[in-house]
């Protein structure tokens, strides 16, 4: 904290000294029309002559005035630009005066005979109108080589931070898309860190509506915050990608390369990886745009309604359908290696949109780890030391389709499909050591376990939508199939014994060595309708239906191996079948005027399940049978309200419903680990969540401040929570029930402005939350609490194309406390520090410098470890039109890289050190293919770009 006030203070007065420095000089003036009217909100700027480089910029005032202070003496070109009129530019030199007034300047309303100059004039840095700013990328120079994402760096009142996020005006950007188009998915960072900065004219931030609002033509008050990146017409037509592949020391590898080619209507790419260098996922230097076109879109799941709540949601966790993406960052995990490739196709039009992929990657990863857990206790606690070597192989197939097609003017049908067939392997082995309520050993476990599987899941949905004439009546229908099959057979074997002396391992109390196969097909079908009627022209009434039929059918059979034999072990096995019938009917009105949208409704729900199990598919015995129904009504509200001047406030209240995963309700003993045995419940009811949140945030255009503030609570009914005993023998058993009283509360606030436009932009923000999570340990009830005290700040110092400087530091403190043992609380400090600096130097040469320095203390347990990770890179663009770049690279230049996680939750705390890839370095070299090269030729009196 001391750093942090030190540098607030060092950064204050440094502005300070700069606001007064006397050579100095502040330019003002009026902006008018021909007849001497004021125009509000013309964008101001101040250039270089020289080469056009944007240095101070605002906008007029209500009255027509501006006043851009803090500008170094020397001669300046002005520029000023309104929409439907000529842009004006004025070249003039300071006087020795403290403020130069240049009085009224006249701008002159836009012309058929003065098309020409305003084609020759228009190409202003930037421009702003209403909540749009327009950038013109040429006017903000990067590296040769770089992306989209460095490219969004340099432009004032935009911050993208070390994992790719983005925020514009000081919100978190929703969607990128590609001359209006979404050619890269909903993951705004796939299309920002794959295009490259060349390929790009201008670049586009303003609130977008939803596509829910697109479709029905009714503003539901939302505002996505949204990036268009304009494309050159020379990348309109031609291809570009790039190949690398480079080697390094410790025997690694890698070679990497994707290949573009799109127009107006169709886009391809092709793309493939292979490393030992921990890149799991997709480097978004190769990502090039491969999701493709319309991935998703509000509707795609066909689920109508409330889209903020009221809807179960189903808690399985498979495999994703998406295309893996990382970053192109390592694992901090062991050591892996990878493969991967696939290929896209995408075409789009006004009335047929199609979307199509297919994608293969592989891992394998070997993880060596060595953690620590102590689970407390109503009369102690239990101390698990573990050793554990795992090695794992995971080989994933996916294809994906999505098309749209506009049947005529008022009908649209939508068809999905995803599809994944997967195959992998496990081996693990460990040795567990127990100790109860001190150091003295109480118990261990030697486990070695293997197991392999196959799964295949299929999604499919139709949806489609009639428009009325009467704008805002719409009707909508979809119907959905899905199905998941797994099968896998597992190896298990241990030996748990008890410590009678304090440090020889006697009297076995388990020994477990057992053959388990199981296969589990789940198969879904959903329908969904939605009727929207505008009751006049600010009213608007909302109806829909939504039905879903699942069945989950599990056989699991497990064998215990006695020599010679193989027998069946009837405690373990189950045959379980479960159906979920799911029917949902609500209803909602939405009024909307001037800026103000309020919602407000509610949705009657049914939940029915009917299961039965036995121990064994071919069993005579009569299945035990479970069947139960849960009711509810759940209300929903939302205000959204635009209080001008990119100002908006809103609030939001809605009650979220989670079923139980299948796992969880299945009547099944999990003794994979055999001092950590789980098991389901089937009598779990879905969990309610009861959420109330607000927020407001401001930006203002012409001094690029931005404001945000948010707050939330939620309150569970029903809250799945994970009940544990530990026995005399220390064995552990877990079974998920409901419990009543679990609640947070949060807060986020965040402030940025910048010190230098255009040249230094400071961001300071902070998150306080309090939680409060309730769980039965030995039938004694558990309060575990949990308060999280997060402080950030974010300097950018980007003087020139020559040297750039992005600085970030983040101070966490979190404080925990047990109600069944206070003696267990404690205090976990977390601190990150992040820089990453780039510089140009003579010959060419480029130097980039990243370093990443971590603090975890934890006082209670004597925990306090500082990772410094540096990794630094010299490279040079070669090549005629700087096609070639020759990169080396250190990674982990202090060879600190260490895996290392920690955490405080219920009644337990963990940590884990994981042996990981660390100090090593790497010659890379890359070849980028470009598209056709762009003209500018006079044609009738006109300049054509």
């Amino acid at each position: 904290m001391r750093q942090l006030l030190s540098l607030l203070l060092v950064i204050a007065c440094l502005g300070s000294a700069y606001s007064q420095t006397t050579a100095r000089f502040s330019v003002k003036g009026t902006v008018v029309d021909s007849g001497s009217t004021a125009l509000v909100g013309a964008t101001v700027m101040l250039l270089t002559p020289k080469d056009s480089s944007l240095v101070n910029f605002g906008r007029s005032t209500d009255k027509g005035t501006f006043e851009l202070k803090g500008n170094k003496r020397m001669p300046y070109l002005l520029k000023i630009s309104y929409v439907g009129y000529l842009p004006y530019q004025k070249e003039f030199t300071p006087s020795d005066d403290a403020v130069t007034d240049l009085g009224n300047i006249e701008l002159k309303p836009i012309t058929k005979e003065l098309f020409e100059v305003v084609v020759r004039t228009a190409k202003a840095p930037l421009s702003i109108r209403g909540d749009t700013i327009e950038y013109n990328a040429s006017s903000f120079k990067v590296p040769p080589g770089s992306t989209v994402e460095e490219l969004l760096r340099k432009l004032p009142g935009v911050q993208v931070d070390q994992e790719g996020n983005i925020k514009a005006q000081g919100e978190d950007v929703k969607r990128v898309t590609v001359d209006g188009k979404t050619f890269f998915g909903t993951d705004p960072k796939l299309a920002t860190k794959n295009l490259p900065a060349e390929a790009i004219s201008k670049v586009q931030v303003f609130n977008d509506k939803t596509e829910k609002a697109k479709i029905t033509g009714v503003d539901d008050g939302v505002k996505e915050k949204t990036v268009n990146l304009e494309l050159k017409e020379s990348h309109k037509k031609g291809g570009f990608g790039k190949v690398t592949a480079g080697v390094g020391t410790d025997a690694r590898a890698q070679i990497r390369g994707n290949y573009n080619k799109f127009n107006s209507k169709e886009q391809f790419s092709v793309i493939g990886f292979g490393n030992n260098t921990n890149q799991s996922g997709l480097s978004w230097d190769d990502y090039q745009d491969f999701r493709g076109s319309q991935s998703f879109n509000w509707s795609d799941q066909g689920d109508f309604g409330f889209s903020n709540g009221g809807y179960i949601f189903f808690g399985d966790d498979n495999d994703s359908f998406g295309v893996p993406v990382n970053g192109g960052g390592r694992d901090n995990r062991g050591f892996s290696k990878n493969y991967a490739g696939g290929a896209n196709y995408n075409y789009d039009t006004k009335k047929t949109k199609l979307s199509t992929n297919y994608f293969y990657n592989q891992t394998q990863q070997t993880l060596d780890a060595v953690s620590t857990r102590e689970n407390f206790l109503p009369n102690g606690s239990l101390r698990t030391d573990i050793g554990s070597s795992r090695i794992n192989f995971n080989g994933i197939h996916r294809g994906s389709l999505r098309f749209e097609q506009k049947l005529d003017s008022t009908n649209t049908l939508i068809v999905i499909g995803n599809g994944r067939f997967n195959k992998g392997d496990d081996s693990f082995n460990s040795l567990e050591q127990f100790r109860r309520t001190g150091s003295t050993l109480s118990g261990q476990s030697r486990i070695n376990n293997s197991s392999n599987y196959d799964a295949f899941a299929l999604q499919t949905t139709a949806i489609f939508t009639h428009r009325f004439q009467k704008k805002g009546r719409n009707f909508s229908l979809s119907t959905a199939y899905n199905r998941n099959n797994t099968n896998g057979d597992a190896d298990q074997r241990s030996e748990n014994t008890l410590v009678t002396d304090g440090t020889n391992p006697v009297n076995p109390i388990r020994t477990i060595n057992q053959i388990n196969q199981t296969n589990s097909l789940r198969s879904e079908f959903k329908a969904s309708a939605l009727y929207t009627e505008p009751i006049s022209k600010k009213v608007f009434w909302e109806t829909f239906y939504n039905f879903s039929f699942r069945r989950d059918e599990v056989d699991r059979d497990v064998f215990d191996r006695v020599d010679p034999n193989e027998v069946f072990n009837d405690s373990l096995s189950r045959y379980y079948v479960n159906n979920f019938t799911y029917n949902r009917l609500g209803s909602s009105f939405r009024y909307t005027n001037k800026g103000f949208n309020f919602s407000f409704g509610g949705a009657a729900l049914n939940f029915h399940q009917e299961g039965q199990f036995t121990r064994d598919q071919s069993s005579s015995a009569a299945p035990t049978t479970v069947g139960r129904t849960f009711f509810t009504v759940v209300p929903n509200a939302s205000m959204n309200y635009d209080l001008k001047n990119n100002r908006y406030l809103r609030a939001n209240y809605s009650v979220n419903i989670r079923q139980p995963s299948t796992r969880d309700l299945q009547p099944v003993v999990d003794n994979s680990n055999p001092r950590y045995i789980q098991e389901g419940n089937p009598n779990l009811l879905p969990q309610l969540t009861h959420s109330l949140s607000g927020g407001y945030n401001m930006f203002n255009p012409a001094t690029f401040t931005n404001v945000f503030i948010n707050v939330n609570y939620n309150y569970n009914i029903n809250q799945i929570v994970y009940n544990q005993t530990v026995d005399s023998l220390l064995i552990t058993r877990t079974r998920p029930i409901n419990i009543d009283g679990g609640q947070s509360v949060g807060s986020y606030v965040s402030f940025g402005f910048p010190l230098k436009k255009t040249k230094s932009n400071l961001n300071v923000w902070s998150n306080v939350n309090f939680g409060n999570n309730p769980i039965y340990i030995n039938n004694v009830l558990n309060k575990t609490r949990s308060n999280n005290y997060n402080l950030g700040l974010r300097l950018d110092y980007t003087p020139s194309e020559k040297f750039t400087l992005y600085t970030n530091g983040n101070w966490s403190v979190t404080n925990t406390s047990y109600s069944i043992s206070s003696l267990q609380n404690q205090r976990i400090y977390s601190y990150n520090y992040n820089a990453d600096m780039n510089v140009l130097f003579p010959a060419g040469i480029y130097f980039n410098g990243n370093f990443n320095y971590r603090i975890y203390q934890n006082k209670r347990f004597g925990f306090d470890q500082k990772v410094p990770i540096l990794n630094l890179s010299v490279y040079k663009v070669i090549f005629k039109n700087k096609r070639g770049e020759i990169r080396l690279t250190a990674y982990d230049v202090f060879k600190r890289n260490l895996g290392i996680t920690q955490s405080a939750s219920q009644n337990f705390i963990s940590q884990e050190r994981v042996q990981t890839l660390s100090r090593y370095f790497m010659l890379n070299f890359t070849y980028n293919m470009r598209g056709v090269k762009a003209t500018t030729r006079r044609q009738g009196g006109m300049i054509i770009f």
